[in-house]
């Protein structure tokens, strides 16, 4: 893969059981959806179905489900070099809970799981300085020695060039305490190029109005590039140096939102690795955004993450930008996806979570 076109995700990748009946408990769930996930390894799928290049970097078990996520990255071009099995630790697990509206609870299994267990000596550094984009969320940065190896993926990144793209991706129950959290998320937050964040983490961070500007302008550091508030089906607010602004959600029938963020970084990061300037351009900054919410609305038109990351043409009908004349017409994935979202145009859309 050639360094311009390369966007490398490091993290966290492990099995969501997703209730197959949602507005339910845990315990009141009649049956499970297994579904591979994980933040990381979701950008990194979703960069590759949308036709990009991408690798992934993290630890699975030596079992059952590493062997099975391993396989989904391969079945989904994803570059697996970086990936390591551990076999003294379990691949993680997360039971979701999905609320009426398609929102998450989330309870994990990781005591500790192998992508904690990741050390600095096995990260494959010439994969990170040869990517464009290097990828992260926080996660990774609440245990030792995951911590480390973190850190100095940053270090090769930073070293060679390569742009750093941070998604905190909160997961409260996961860190010893809410102080812990908020202390660790921001240990790192003046290294990033670029930021994306939903309005709940922002709430989270700044104790302010995540509506507002005033809140996303507390955040903003010199060596920022580009700072993204999501809003769920309301679509994100945009900041630069030179200006800012929001671009519109886009309406669909949503039943789990597991993804959805991870399905609007792949857009944004697969159509900014092609041109790393085109944050400078407030049009063009626009029209990615708008391609990235629609990566993330039709996410939540399925249970699971990867299972429902949509690929370009999906994407492209969404926002009205290919001729309905020039879909195929056999069968398979993303035909159904088209399909349906066409049946809900028809219908009245209802917004996406």
């Amino acid at each position: 893969m050639e360094r311009s076109s390369l966007i490398v995700a490091f993290g966290e990748m492990l099995i969501d059981f997703v209730p197959t009946v949602g507005g339910l408990s845990l315990a009141d769930a009649p049956a499970f959806k297994k579904a591979p996930g994980g933040a990381p390894a979701n950008v990194a799928v979703a960069v590759s179905r949308l036709g990009g290049h991408s690798a992934f970097i993290g630890k699975v078990g030596e079992d059952e489900f590493g062997y099975m996520l391993a396989e989904i990255l391969k079945q989904n071009k994803v570059e697996d070099r970086g990936m390591r099995f551990d076999p003294h630790a379990r691949t993680a697990l997360a039971f979701v809970t999905l609320k009426e509206d398609g929102e998450r609870e989330f309870m994990f299994y990781r005591n500790p799981s192998a992508d904690m267990l990741l050390r600095p000596d096995e990260l494959d550094e010439e994969l990170i300085s040869k990517a464009s984009v290097l990828h992260y969320g926080s996660i990774s940065l609440i245990s030792e020695p995951c911590r480390s190896a973190h850190l100095a993926a940053m270090d090769v990144a930073s070293k060679a060039g390569v742009l750093l793209s941070y998604d905190p991706n909160l997961r409260l129950p996961l860190w010893p305490s809410a102080e812990e959290a908020r202390k660790g998320i921001l240990s790192i937050w003046d290294r990033a190029d670029l930021i994306k964040v939903s309005e709940e983490e922002l709430q989270f961070l700044t104790g302010k109005d995540p509506f507002s500007d005033e809140a996303a302008l507390s955040v903003w550091h010199s060596n920022l590039k580009l700072l993204l508030v999501t809003e769920g089906h309301r679509g994100c607010r945009y900041y630069t140096s030179d200006f800012h602004g929001r671009v519109d959600g886009i309406k669909v029938q949503a039943v789990d939102t597991t993804g959805a963020g991870d399905a609007f970084v792949g857009g944004l990061l697969s159509q900014l690795v092609g041109d790393l300037s085109l944050y400078k351009d407030e049009q063009r900054l626009r029209a990615a955004l708008k391609f990235a919410n629609a990566c993330g609305a039709i996410t939540t038109t399925e249970r699971g993450a990867i299972p429902a990351l949509p690929d370009r043409d999906t994407v492209l009908r969404l926002i009205d930008e290919i001729p309905k004349s020039r879909m195929p017409r056999a069968p398979s994935w993303s035909n159904i996806t088209r399909w349906r979202l066409e049946d809900h145009e028809h219908e009245g859309a209802v917004p996406a979570a």
